[in-house]
């Protein structure tokens, strides 16, 4: 048994090749060999969004507070909001983020498939981002 004191994991910024304005990542558990989920708080203040990007098992987004933003390819801009769940299909061309006006965090839990549990790809335009 192991358990992971809330406040002993060190946050971290969003890295800005994958994230665009500010976002606090704040670990959860890691993926445990044999087991392949992790998870991760992840708190968007107004405007900040994820990059478009994929996960070779998918991803589950479980909304805690605040008033989110997701999208999939080719689907339109959708509004999250507290207790809201949100599957993305493996391989599912995807991103989520904060509304423009308020902040938004969730839990994401993602699978690893050997070793990699995200494939980022390019920055979701603003033009994208507002179209609601």
């Amino acid at each position: 048994m192991d358990i992971r004191r809330a406040g002993s994991q060190p946050s971290g910024k969003g890295p800005s090749d994958w994230f665009t304005g500010t976002v606090r990542i704040d670990p959860l558990f890691p993926a445990r060999q044999p087991a392949r989920a992790a998870g991760n708080t992840v708190t968007f203040e107004p405007g900040a969004r994820t990059a478009w990007h994929t996960h070779p098992l998918g991803q589950v987004l479980i909304v805690v507070s605040g008033l989110g933003r997701v999208q999939r390819e080719g689907g339109p801009v959708e509004e999250i909001r507290p207790g809201d769940v949100v599957w993305f299909e493996p391989g599912e061309k995807h991103w989520h983020g904060a509304s423009p006006s308020t902040a938004m965090t969730h839990i994401a839990i993602q699978e690893s498939l050997d070793g990699k549990a995200v494939d980022w790809l390019e920055q979701v335009t603003d033009a994208d981002y507002g179209a609601v």
